[in-house]
């Protein structure tokens, strides 16, 4: 068997695309979330449908002082980790509403970095493993569309690359992924742009890949590396003015 993978919040759309592309390719699968009853069947199909082993776990990612017992209990050590987790409410929402706000921080940058600096510290001492971090393309320029699940993403690239530098020499992979647009329950109601909009099965192939190959970034559809890079190059006059 190739290993064992666990899956950070495990319940997502993008998440199950991703634990099925792995079981097809014969990993045992760890499934990791804050409501663990809801992956059951999700459980119950990888076993069925490809034959591996599956387990599932009970993990929240705000609860940063049983993040080492968590990872610590675990009967069997991943090779790979991939954390999938994110929160998300409209801008405008995250503004007059602080709680809100600081979820989506909390969530977005610091569980995942608690979470991650834990393992990689295990992954380190082993001299193995890969560790995949969803971040996205809203962390690569400050925009008020995006004002701090931005900031939080921003946040989580830049630790994912901290971490990458940090563990390389010992022989840990650290890979973040920026997937754009993708087609999710969350976004069935938004009018997105197909050719910009990735499927979660897109996503879960180019997360497989991109560990094959050893990548550090990885964008799911090439060009959001092109449209970002013109987005980070405007002018600041002129981008103050542009309503993104």
């Amino acid at each position: 068997m190739p290993g064992t993978v666990l899956i950070l919040g495990a319940t997502s759309d993008m998440a199950i695309a991703i634990a099925r592309k792995f079981a097809a390719e014969k990993y045992n699968i760890q499934l990791a979330g804050r409501n663990p009853e809801k992956l059951v069947p999700l459980k119950s199909d990888l076993i069925a449908r490809f034959g591996v082993e599956s387990e599932v776990f009970a993990f929240d990612a705000c609860d940063f002082k049983n993040h080492s017992s968590f990872y610590g209990n675990l009967p069997q050590k991943p090779e790979i980790v991939i954390c999938v987790f994110g929160y998300m409410v409209e801008e405008d929402v995250a503004r007059d509403n602080w709680v809100e706000a600081e979820k989506m921080i909390t969530i977005n940058f610091t569980g995942a970095a608690s979470i991650l600096n834990t393992i990689s510290k295990h992954f380190e001492k082993r001299g193995t493993g890969s560790i995949v971090g969803i971040s996205s393309v809203a962390g690569e320029r400050g925009r008020q569309s995006k004002l701090f699940y931005g900031s939080a993403k921003a946040g989580f690239s830049t630790f994912l690359a901290g971490l990458r530098n940090r563990t390389a020499k010992s022989g840990v992979h650290v890979m973040s992924v920026k997937p754009g647009f993708v087609y999710t329950k969350m976004t069935a109601e938004l009018e997105l742009p197909e050719i910009l909009t990735a499927k979660p099965e897109e996503v879960a192939n180019a997360i497989y890949k991109g560990i094959k190959k050893k990548k550090n970034t990885i964008y799911v559809r090439w060009f959001w590396k092109w449209i970002m890079l013109i987005i980070k190059n405007i002018p600041e006059p002129i981008f103050k003015k542009m309503n993104i």
